[in-house]
């Protein structure tokens, strides 16, 4: 399965999904992150250091990793945005893409799920000057991020057990967003947590949660 998640900034991806990231990856699935913006600036960052700290997350993943070249807080679903990711969907022939949950305090969130839902659609068009063939990813799935306070209620549950010690060390890597930054160092003990509860709830020692707004098929996502 050819699997591309859209990150609005980098360690979004690892922060809600990293666990589910290193088993697809371990279970033989191609999987692509694109971060839609260099995620600054930033309170204890800069560009040459979020770099450094993404391409560190991403090897400890063993993930392949692209940019869209957006720009962070001034994400928007206009058009130009639309068809940029709508080229790389047509590029990567992704069979699901995931997005953030559309419910989120962050507004670069909120903008990236509203996009990826548009240019999933357009990427399907035949009529057009994109670049590549058509594609309409079968899925689009939600990831659930952590500037929302709240406790996700998600569709299912991705047993995440055996991998999360691959999540938390792509964690580790974004020093600039977690261990230097005082309103975020305790963030991968509450990851963690997370993770341990929704672990709980599918009877597996760690989870995490997703929303899709579509049925989902069991039997072709090769559960059945």
């Amino acid at each position: 399965m050819k699997v591309l998640i859209f990150a609005p900034h980098p360690d979004d991806a690892e922060l809600a999904m990293g666990g589910t990231i290193a088993k697809f990856i371990a279970n033989g699935h191609a999987v692509t992150v694109c971060d839609l913006t260099d995620g600054e600036p930033t309170p204890f960052g800069s560009r040459e250091i979020r770099a450094r700290e993404t391409a560190a997350a991403t090897a400890v993943l063993g993930v392949r990793r692209l940019n869209a070249g957006l720009v962070n807080r001034e994400l928007r679903d206009d058009l130009a945005s639309r068809r940029a990711l709508a080229g790389i969907i047509r590029a990567e022939q992704p069979e699901v893409v995931f997005s953030p949950y559309p419910r989120d305090a962050h507004p670069d969130h909120i903008a990236a799920t509203a996009l990826v839902r548009d240019a999933r659609f357009e990427a399907k068009y035949v009529k057009t000057d994109l670049p590549g063939a058509p594609c309409y990813p079968r899925w689009h799935m939600h990831y659930f991020a952590t500037h929302l306070r709240i406790v996700p209620q998600p569709d299912f549950i991705v047993n995440t057990t055996g991998f999360t010690e691959l999540k938390q060390r792509s964690i580790a890597c974004y020093a600039s967003q977690v261990s230097a930054n005082p309103a975020n160092h305790r963030l991968p003990i509450w990851i963690a947590a997370a993770d341990t509860y929704f672990g709980s709830r599918i009877g597996a020692e760690s989870g995490e949660p997703f929303a899709c707004e579509e049925p989902l098929d069991l039997s072709t996502l090769g559960w059945l």
